[in-house]
């Protein structure tokens, strides 16, 4: 036997229901926020030029930041394998 139920609910309903928190305040806050800096930097958006140049400026510090994190992955692997070297001549 098989039994089929629909229910229909609006999502917040279904949210109440389940006791999920409401978050639609903390959402419409962000998009808020999201719409004024996209307002505030919409002519740099516009213009190719001075996003680049935007980005520019910043990249030198991601740069950094990339290649700290890519030599601590490196030196962690080569330790790994150090050791699995290691283990392997004992064995």
């Amino acid at each position: 036997m098989k039994i089929t139920i629909n229910v229909e609910v609006t999502p917040q309903e279904a949210r109440t229901f389940m006791g999920l928190p409401d978050v639609e305040p903390i959402n419409d806050m962000i998009m808020e926020e999201m719409m004024r800096r996209t307002q505030e930097n919409i002519d740099t958006l516009a213009n190719p030029e001075r996003l680049i140049a935007q980005w520019m400026t910043v990249s030198g510090k991601g740069i950094e930041q990339f290649q700290s994190l890519m030599g601590s992955v490196v030196s962690r692997a080569t330790g790994t394998a150090k050791k699995a070297a290691g283990r392997s001549k004992k064995d």
